[in-house]
């Protein structure tokens, strides 16, 4: 295990929206739900864990930008494409902003397979697929 990431903490500017936008795509994605408290909530796959905390009033501007110094985004796998269309699918179901949509599936590349979009605070995530070779 030495080397895996233990957790990840994100700092949130709704912690209800960010709640409700998380636990639904972690749980899909086969995480559980790990902690929760007034001012946060995690959840976990294996030895890793996800927190998401409420960021205090002082500290919500300026708003997050993944273009700024800091974190850019966040990518998970998936088991295959199919896994990804079905994701694909569920997003817009939930009228999640998807990115990239004039190159989807191939946003990445012609054989990086993956749905791209934005979490509450426009956090990209990627979903990506194993390559077909594997």
């Amino acid at each position: 295990m030495r080397g895996l990431i233990h957790h990840i903490e994100i700092y949130v500017s709704d912690l209800k929206k960010s709640k409700k936008f998380w636990g639904w795509l972690l749980e899909d994605l086969g995480y559980v739900s790990y902690q929760s408290w007034d001012k946060g909530q995690s959840w976990k796959l294996d030895h890793t864990y996800l927190v998401f905390v409420q960021a205090e009033e002082d500290f919500l501007q300026p708003a997050y930008h993944r273009k700024r110094v800091g974190l850019n985004h966040l990518a998970f796998h998936a088991s295959s494409r199919q896994e990804v269309d079905v994701l694909t699918k569920k997003l817009l179901n939930r009228n999640v902003k998807l990115l990239y949509k004039d190159k989807h599936p191939f946003a990445g590349g012609s054989n990086y397979y993956a749905v791209f979009f934005e979490d509450p605070d426009r956090i990209k995530i990627e979903v990506v697929a194993p390559p077909e070779s594997e």
